[in-house]
């Protein structure tokens, strides 16, 4: 059960940042990618900076915001 609350919280974290960072979102797969990578990245941000999220919506926020990072990165390499 774990793991499909971990695809449903990294598919709508990769959503939510689809449509921040493009406007829209990428796919269902790309999307759960998107936010799988974006959770660790978001809990290594938070780690490092000594916050925590609890509860569904603090991953969902953790993940979401790791994954705006994610893509960030990748339109910054991207344009050159």
């Amino acid at each position: 059960m774990n793991l499909i609350y971990f695809l449903i919280i990294g598919g709508v974290a990769g959503w939510l940042a689809g449509l921040i960072m493009k406007g829209r979102g990428f796919g269902v797969l790309a999307n759960i990618g998107i936010g799988i990578v974006g959770s660790f990245i978001g809990g290594f941000l938070f780690g490092l900076l000594q916050l925590s999220a609890h509860g569904a919506v603090g991953r969902l926020v953790t993940a979401t915001v790791g994954a705006v990072l994610l893509l960030a990165i990748v339109n910054k390499i991207k344009k050159g």
